[in-house]
């Protein structure tokens, strides 16, 4: 299941389904300059987010950040789902990605920007979950039932999910577009390896030393309660006005995640952006040996 609509009554419905109409118009879309179907600018102040894969996820996230938080995200002003398709009416944010001419920019220009991530993130790793959430279908997605669903305990702490405990997405992760909620981070590892909790002993090729190693560390490793989790934290989803951040957009990935997440998903990146991998570890808590993990889980584990 998917997070809570916001807002959602008749007429906000009425007026996001008639700019969304708007907004897939070809010459609006020509006048707005925008190509992208996924997110269409309906003015310099309005944004309007509708995709194949937009979850109501995403506007629960930004709500979340914006009550608990002085990180400059878009306000939401409603999001519903209608026939099969997530709608979120947001505030369309200024400044440009830090894409667009990181390379160029000088070195006190890039560290006067880390500096800026580097405390926004600090304060986002604060952000309190809400409790007497359980896991929205009481199942974990690799199979083991919860503890919230089993005994009426509501604690929710160690529990990886979307924002109010239903299922995430993440382009990183193999086999199917939407995953969770899990009991623990240690059903988590679990379902990143197929289940898989022991590799054969007659499995004997040199190669299969890193799957073993990979288990290992899956088993072995000691969990911290899932943090709020931007998950995406590419050179793109970050706007600047000169040496100031002025937003920090897309958060369709957005979840309860292990605390090393945010951190090994942003070392894996755009493969445009090869030049921001030196640059995650400056802003963000690196994590070397759950970096290995994750390496090593992207070798024998397809993305998706």
């Amino acid at each position: 299941m998917d997070a809570s609509p916001i807002n959602d009554n008749f007429l906000m419905r009425v007026v996001t389904l008639a700019l969304f109409q708007l907004g897939r118009r070809r010459w609006y879309r020509r006048w707005q300059k925008q190509p992208n179907l996924g997110v269409l600018h309906i003015s310099s102040k309005v944004s309007l987010r509708c995709s194949q894969r937009t979850l109501l996820n995403e506007g629960r996230a930004l709500q979340i950040v914006k009550q608990n938080t002085s990180l400059p995200v878009p306000k939401v002003y409603c999001s519903f789902k209608y026939r099969g398709r997530v709608y979120i009416l947001m505030e369309r944010m200024p400044g440009k990605s830090l894409s667009k001419g990181w390379v160029f920019r000088s070195d006190e220009s890039k560290a006067k920007i880390l500096a800026q991530l580097q405390s926004m993130i600090a304060e986002l790793r604060k952000v309190p979950r809400p409790l007497g959430q359980p896991p929205r279908n009481g199942v974990s997605d690799a199979g083991t039932a919860s503890t919230a669903s089993t005994t009426n305990n509501t604690d929710n702490t160690n529990v990886v999910s979307g924002i109010d405990g239903g299922q995430f997405y993440d382009g990183n992760l193999p086999n199917k577009r939407y995953w969770g909620p899990f009991a623990t981070v240690e059903d988590f590892h679990r379902a990143l390896k197929g289940g898989l909790v022991k590799v054969p002993d007659d499995y004997t090729e040199e190669r299969f030393d890193d799957l073993r190693k990979l288990v290992a560390l899956h088993e072995s490793y000691v969990a911290s309660p899932p943090v709020l989790t931007h998950g995406d934290l590419s050179a793109n989803n970050i706007l600047a006005d000169g040496d100031t951040v002025t937003a920090i957009i897309d958060w369709e990935t957005a979840a309860w995640m292990p605390a090393y997440w945010e951190y090994t998903n942003a070392w894996h990146v755009n493969p445009y952006n090869p030049y921001w991998q030196e640059e995650v570890g400056k802003f963000l808590d690196e994590w070397p040996e759950e970096l290995e993990m994750e390496k090593l889980r992207r070798k024998f584990f397809d993305q998706y």
